[in-house]
């Protein structure tokens, strides 16, 4: 199990079919709702405010979470935040994808299936409307998000609920082999699921 810890008396929930990776750390007012993945080295810290994942949202490698004082983190449902990125303060709606590494500050809000492209900085106080992108240091708006994109994003969302599956049934603490020697085509990772957007495009409508 992850790293979970009360403060104040007050204990994070996690609903019984997400999967939170043992290397994830969860504090206070946290709750990950159904089907939700937290991925490794993922940090929500809910010392100030609440920190609620709604159904299917995701929290993937290495991204903090941080709420303020009366300002709460909210992930819609299925939300995506890419690795390395840093939410605080913010609220997120349904079926966004926030890239890796960017950074939504206090007050943030981004609207229902809008996309905030990897490395960006939404300030504080920024609003992003409804299915647009967002990009850039500070962010801007670039566009709207297009029909395929929405179909690649439904698609990557459904990936990670297999990830979920895959991590329930079969993750486990192992000791690493000491050669690749001898390892067959049957040792490999081997799943099927939607290509990066760049490679998709023109595929999927």
């Amino acid at each position: 199990m992850a790293r979970v810890y009360a403060i104040d008396g007050v204990r994070p929930v996690v609903d019984p079919s997400a999967f939170v990776h043992p290397d994830a750390t969860l504090i206070g007012d946290v709750i990950v709702g159904a089907n939700c993945y937290v991925g490794p080295g993922a940090v929500l810290r809910g010392d100030m405010g609440l920190i609620r994942m709604e159904p299917g949202s995701n929290m993937q490698d290495n991204c903090i979470a941080h709420s303020f004082v009366d300002m709460d983190v909210i992930l819609g449902e299925f939300a995506n935040v890419g690795h390395g990125a840093v939410l605080h303060g913010c609220k997120l709606g349904r079926r966004t994808l926030i890239g890796m590494n960017s950074v939504i500050m206090d007050g943030a809000v981004i609207g229902d299936e809008s996309f905030v492209a990897a490395l960006c900085f939404v300030g504080s106080g920024f609003e992003v409307p409804p299915r647009k992108i967002a990009a850039g240091i500070p962010a801007k708006i670039l566009r709207d998000v297009t029909d395929e994109e929405l179909v690649w994003k439904k698609l990557g969302d459904e990936d990670y609920q297999n990830v979920i599956r895959r991590s329930r049934a079969s993750l486990e603490a192992v000791e690493p082999l000491t050669s690749a020697a001898g390892i067959g085509e049957g040792t490999r990772i081997d799943v099927e699921g939607v290509p990066p957007l760049y490679k998709a495009r023109g595929t999927l409508l």
